[in-house]
């Protein structure tokens, strides 16, 4: 098998890592399961990965790089200032989340919340990827600060971090409620309120 095959097959497992976790969680999700549905034998899943747990904080990594490059794109916008391009980077995320009828969440609070504290190894890949996230925000409200749009009173690391915790918390409600309500209360009450200059 050449390189380019097993990069390939890597990323199919990833990919259906991906969906599945969303769909079962981590519990839920058996190797069996994920190799019968990429076509390749659960043998060869060792191959790619340890375990697993070792599959699944890769799945993590795979999981948050197009959410950050999303992000980096509305913020490389042309013309566009920070705090529009943060706004419409997370109504492109609420629609995103409309069309799949309010299903998923986010895999990270989602794995967060199941196996957080009880795997040592997915912690340090959740952490990582929270904070990667975090740290693209971060880029975005100091621009935004920079340009005047958003208040200076705080440091753009905290309201990162907030905007993350209270993004997080959102999509967690949205799921009960089965309503973009609370995305888009977050939106205005941070994007369009709190955070303003």
């Amino acid at each position: 098998m050449s390189r380019r095959d097993v990069n390939e097959l890597r990323e199919k497992l990833l990919d259906r890592g991906v969906a599945l976790l969303m769909e079962q969680g981590y519990h839920g999700t058996g190797l069996q399961e994920l190799v019968q549905s990429v076509g390749v034998p659960k043998g060869s899943f060792y191959n790619y990965f340890e375990s697993k747990e070792a599959f699944s904080a890769e799945v993590v990594k795979h999981y948050i790089e197009p959410f950050i490059q999303q992000l980096d794109a509305h913020l490389r916008r042309e013309g566009v200032t920070a705090d529009v391009a943060l706004k419409g980077y997370f109504e492109e995320m609420i629609e995103e989340t409309e069309r799949r009828d309010f299903k998923g969440g986010c895999l990270l609070g989602n794995l967060i919340g199941e196996i957080g504290d009880t795997s040592e190894l997915c912690q340090t890949s959740l952490r990582q990827a929270v904070h990667r996230y975090r740290d693209k925000l971060r880029e975005g409200i100091a621009r935004a600060q920079r340009e005047g749009r958003f208040r200076t009173d705080m440091e753009a690391k905290d309201m990162a971090d907030f905007l993350v915790n209270v993004w997080q918390g959102a999509l967690l409600r949205m799921k009960i409620e089965r309503s973009v309500r609370p995305l888009t209360q977050f939106c205005d009450m941070l994007l369009n309120g709190y955070f303003k200059a």
